[in-house]
Order: structure tokens, then sequence, then C-alpha cells
């Protein structure tokens, strides 16, 4: 009912059963709606694996749902530590009796950037017998991987090189992912084809800005029970995810301020009657502070170190790194009152204190359940797609070199339209005339690829 785009996916596609004999692996939040998508990748006939991109981010009822049916291998809990997270995605991309997947479900980029990890550092170890060295990196998240990596090669010298050879390609939901994924493209070192799902006008205008109007005050709330209505908010970055914060945040009463770099975006923020602002202009005084930028210490231990007592601190970007946690967490004197799962106040030594949601992490996935069924079903049915896109690609076209790429407009106006129904719209029909008059078909694509939306 909340997902026609998936059910009617499995209506089209499921009698081919185009996914017969294949392996689709996935790292994506083990949500409620992400059960659907699994469940409609089984029903083309797909044999899944599973896990979750973010430590506080399973319901712990629907990977267990979804074990229990059988659908697919989950390796996903609500409250991972980190090396317990990247063995659930080593799991998940271990196939048994085959080298790997043939064709991956990613969100953030973490089992891609594995297998490439992966593969590097066994050429490294068959060129000169050296293995990863965890204690070369500050970054914790780098550590498990180095260390995952040093365990695995010795035991098996060629599994990330043969996975990275097994798989056909990648369909990649978030802004971050896609970022890295072109950041690979451009060096040369991306190992397989990879579809940009992000960028498909019915998932980033529609998910990430509709998403998150509804999930972002929905996960404030859930933490902390506070009255949103007259608080000064503030929301870093206005891009699709940051305009639908700062509309959430406005349609609850909160004053809105935003920080910008790009001034494109910064326009758009005062033409909707928001205050652009820097962020050390204002940090004493606001109330909820939201980072939404996709960039690293964008709410940094200073900044912290001057806001008003209880001011809460959240993240809704995909990596915890917007927010210096790691700052926090080791400042001298620093003590942490844990207030409830996924919802801790930092207390400074002067006294002050700030209420940090889901350990910088993705609060809306954290301390509420993401964002609602409906909109992620316009953002899971151009996973399909793009995963039957891939498939055509390696079984028929061979079109699609090892680079990043967009999914035709006319897909993505399918998509809209099969939505629509359940809203109750009717839409209106170009006569030939009006048609030939623009210069499109009378059932689309109806605009050109240089249209913004």
């Amino acid at each position: 009912h909340e997902m026609p785009g998936l059910m009617a996916a499995r209506t089209e596609y499921g009698p081919a059963q185009p996914f017969k004999g294949l392996n689709i692996n996935g790292s994506l939040h083990m949500t409620i709606q992400t059960g659907v998508l699994i469940e409609t990748l089984a029903a083309l006939g797909a044999k899944v694996r599973w896990c979750s991109c973010n430590i506080f981010s399973t319901q712990d009822h629907a990977a267990a749902a979804i074990a229990k049916a059988g659908t697919s291998t989950v390796f996903a809990w609500k409250g991972e530590t980190l090396p317990e997270y990247w063995w659930c995605t080593e799991q998940m991309m271990t196939v048994p009796g085959a080298d790997g997947c043939d064709q991956l479900v990613d969100d953030g980029g973490d089992a891609t950037l594995l297998i490439h990890k992966g593969k590097e550092y066994e050429e490294k170890f068959a060129k000169d017998g050296s293995l990863p060295d965890p204690n070369s990196t500050d970054n914790a998240e780098f550590k498990c991987i180095l260390q995952l990596l040093r365990d695995s090669i010795p035991a098996d010298k060629t599994k990330y090189t043969r996975m990275a050879a097994k798989c056909k390609g990648v369909s990649e939901e978030t802004t971050t992912g896609v970022h890295r994924l072109k950041e690979m493209a451009a060096k040369g070192e991306l190992l397989f084809p990879a579809i940009n799902v992000n960028d498909c006008v019915t998932k980033s205008k529609f998910d990430n800005v509709y998403g998150c109007r509804h999930s972002l005050p929905d996960g404030i709330m859930r933490a902390t029970d506070v009255m949103i209505g007259g608080k000064r908010a503030l929301v870093c970055g206005y891009g699709d995810v940051g305009k639908g914060c700062a509309f959430a945040m406005r349609g609850a009463g909160a004053r809105v301020l935003v920080t910008e770099i790009d001034p494109i975006c910064a326009l758009q923020a005062c033409m909707e009657g928001f205050q652009v602002v820097t962020m050390e202009s204002v940090v004493g005084e606001i109330d909820i502070f939201t980072s939404a930028t996709g960039n690293y210490d964008i709410i940094t231990l200073a900044h912290m170190k001057k806001m008003k007592n209880n001011a809460i601190v959240g993240n809704i970007g995909h990596f915890d790194n917007e927010i210096d946690m790691a700052g926090l967490e080791n400042f001298p004197g620093i003590k942490v009152e844990n207030i409830k799962p996924q919802v801790d106040r930092f207390v400074f030594p002067d006294g002050h204190g700030v209420i940090v949601l889901a350990s910088g992490r993705l609060l809306n996935l954290g301390c509420a359940t993401g964002h609602p069924s409906f909109v992620m079903s316009c953002s899971f049915t151009n996973q399909v797609l793009a995963q039957l896109d891939l498939l055509k690609n390696w079984k028929e076209t061979k079109a699609y070199k090892n680079d990043v790429y967009l999914l035709p407009k006319a897909l993505d106006e399918k998509v809209a339209s099969l939505h629509l129904p359940a809203l109750g719209a009717e839409m209106t029909k170009l006569t030939k005339a009006q048609a030939d008059y623009i210069g499109v078909k009378g059932d689309g694509p109806f605009k050109p690829n240089t249209y913004r939306y």
C-alpha cells in the first residue's frame, strides 16, 4: 500500500525472474522499508545477502523477519561496535560457494570500499609480503578495515581480488557514496560500473528533501521530547537534505538559520526566508544544531565549547565526522551522561553540557525509524531498476566502462508515475499538437536532461 513502486516492479518483472541464479548483496540500513526492497529482489529471482550501512540504523524486528522468512541472509543488529560492523560487512560480502556477489547494492560506499581496499592490500602483499598495519592510522573505522584485511590476507591471499572480478556493478544510494565513486572513477581506480541512484530526480528531490522533512523532527522529538516551536535551529548545509530539514524545523515553529558555502544554495535559503549566517556568529545562541553537508568538521570541539547549556547537536549526513566526535569524546575532563540509547549529554569541565544524538551518526535512523515507506518506495524502485540496468549491461549491451552512470530520464518519470495513483493525482495529457509544439513525445520524457526540477 505504502510502497507502490516496489509492488509494481514485482508485478512487471517478477514473472521473468531476471535475477534467477544471481547473488545480489547489499549494504543499506536494515529497516522495514529495506526489507521490502530485499523481498522485491528475491521476488525477481535473486539470492540475497544483506548488512546495514550504519551501526545504529538496523531495526532488529526487520532484520529478524527477513532472516526468519529465509528471504535473505542478514548480518545486522542495532548498536553494533565498529569491529562488529566491519565483520558484518565482510560476512555479507563473503558468498559461500562463490567468489562473491554478481551485483552489489551500496549506501555510503563501505562495501565498495572494502572490495577496493581488499584488492589493493592483496596486491601489495603479493608484491612485498607486507600486511596492512592498523596502527598506521588514527581513524577508528579505517583501523577496523586494516585489521580485518590483516586477518583475511594470510587466510586467503586473493579473496577480494576474486570478489572484484566477480562483481559486475554497484548501485549506490546516497550522496556520500556517489562522491566516493566519482573520486575513484576520476583516478581510474573503480573496478566495476556504478549506477548513481542518488541523483535520480525521484530519489534526491524526494527522499533527500521530503524524507528528511519527515524524519529529522521525528528523530529529535523521540530522542529529547523537546518543544521545537520557538527554538532557534541551525541547519548546516542547504542542499536537498538541508532544504528538507529547514522546512521541517520551520514547520514545527522553530526560528531557522542556515550556514552555506555555495552562493546559489545560500540565495535559495534567503529567498525562502531563512537567515544565512556563519556558525561562529551564532553558536552561543542556537538551541538545536543539525549538520547536513556531507563534509567533515562542520561542528567542531571549539564550537561545542561555546554552545549554550543543553544545546542539542545532531547530524543527518551519512558519516559521523560532520561532528568532531573524536575531539569531544577525548577532551580532558569531559563527562558523559547516557540519557537513553543514542542520546548522550557531554558535560564540559565548566559545567555546561551538550546533548548529542546517535553519537553523531544519522539521527533520523539512530533515534527514530528513518524515512517513511512511501518516499523510500521511490528510492528503492530506482534501486531495482538500477540492478536490472546493471544486469542488462553485462548480459547484453556491454556499454558501461568502469565509471558512474545515471538512469535514463524515462525511468525517473516511470518511478514518479507509479506513485501518483496512491495519492489520487490525475494527470493532464498533452495533445499531439501540444507535444509537437514543445518538441517532446506525448508520453515523455517531458524535460531535457539539463532541467533542474
